[in-house]
């Protein structure tokens, strides 16, 4: 059986990598398959928050939900919402996003540092604490979607977004791929400035909408005498999120093919602006083997003992 190694610390996890190389072990990070099982679930400090600076810095375990609850009181939040409550870190290694990557974009988009633990217990750290900062190589866009392989993620330096006063969700009956397809493009030419706009396939449209109660009001109106449909109270991002929660394979599709995409699947979450279906099936992973070969040398630079499971 493996052990589990709750870390409270980098010094900590520096020390379990450390010693793991020594012993010829293997350590796998919030996942079974390493002889070691790393647990980020102690590393839950919000280390600094800089509110005019709209930044925060974090520690990996601290989850999606908790970190914005804190952030209410000063009008911020972080703009992921991945299905569930995923820790920081694991937002990062698997790069997870939700209906507002539509506007916000993915971890990748929102992280401006971090600090990891490579296989052989090195610490490194680049990015910082400001939005635009150069300094070093950004091994925080890199390490986004690294899925464990590359070292552990410990701490983050985030970018915030203000909190919305108003949201709206407009939900539009869709009876077919090519009618879904018209009406997410009206949408996507519009002026609207939606913050989501997902396909829950098959049936739905949903077009969410945030910021002044006015300007949100105005948007929601236009986008209603454009493409029809009625006001959702949010069961639609719920359905969503438990279907994205639930899929088990990501089906990317080029620009200009969300009618042909529909039509080939049963049931999906499709994030329209960003290509992607999230389907109940498995799917064949969508990157080439000339991607997969780059991440393997990266991997193998960073983690030449094979250390990491």
């Amino acid at each position: 059986m493996p052990s589990v190694s709750e870390i409270a610390s980098v010094s900590e996890a520096a020390e379990v990598f450390v010693r793991a190389a020594e012993e010829g072990s293997r350590v796998s990070i919030e996942h079974a398959g390493g002889d070691i099982v790393l647990s980020t679930e102690r590393l839950d400090q919000v280390l600094e928050h800089e509110a005019g600076d709209l930044t925060c810095i974090v520690e990996a375990g601290v989850r999606v939900r908790d970190l914005n609850e804190r952030l209410v009181e000063h009008g911020q939040m972080l703009a992921l919402d991945p299905p569930g409550n995923p820790t920081i870190g694991a937002c990062l290694a698997a790069n997870l996003s939700g209906p507002r990557r539509h506007r916000y974009g993915t971890a990748r988009d929102l992280v401006i540092g971090v600090t990891v633990v490579l296989g052989d217990g090195m610490v490194a750290s680049s990015g910082g604490k400001v939005v635009k900062n150069v300094a070093g190589y950004d091994l925080a866009k890199l390490f986004c979607g690294s899925e464990g392989r590359f070292g552990l993620i410990a701490r983050v330096a985030l970018r915030l977004h203000p909190r919305p006063e108003a949201a709206r969700t407009l939900a539009v009956r869709v009876d077919s791929a090519a009618a879904a397809a018209a009406k997410a493009r009206a949408i996507l030419r519009s002026p609207v400035e939606a913050s989501a706009v997902d396909v829950v396939w098959p049936g739905w449209l949903a077009v969410l909408i945030e910021g002044s109660q006015a300007a949100v009001d105005a948007q929601f109106a236009a986008a209603q005498a454009l493409v029809g449909g009625a006001e959702d109270a949010g069961s639609i991002w719920e359905e969503a999120a438990a279907r994205q929660e639930w899929s088990l394979g990501r089906v990317p599709f080029a620009p200009g093919e969300l009618e042909e995409t529909l039509g080939a699947l049963d049931e999906a979450v499709v994030r329209v602006s960003a290509g992607l279906a999230y389907v109940p099936g498995t799917a064949a992973d969508p990157r080439d083997p000339a991607e997969l070969a780059l991440l393997e040398r990266i991997r193998a630079q960073f983690d030449p003992a094979g250390v990491l499971a």
